[in-house]
């Protein structure tokens, strides 16, 4: 017998969105950006799919404090 291939499924933009609590944009951003991996799939590639080992990488390497985003007004 052998041993099935685990492979965790593949996270939606809005997955993502919904686990970061951040809009779909923001993460769609962060793709476009290169910030964020993802892969392209479907009939045209026109929908993306990312890796749990992909999100997981995320935070670490790329959210940072933007002094910007607290400023008060």
């Amino acid at each position: 017998m052998t041993e099935q291939n685990k492979t965790p499924p593949l996270l939606t933009v809005r997955e993502i969105a919904r686990l970061d609590n951040v809009s779909e944009k923001t993460v769609r951003r962060a793709i476009a950006s290169g910030a964020l991996e993802a892969i392209r799939i479907g009939p045209g590639k026109r929908l993306l799919r990312i890796h749990p080992e992909a999100h997981a990488a995320y935070p670490r390497r790329y959210h940072r404090r933007r002094p910007w985003a607290y400023r008060c007004h």
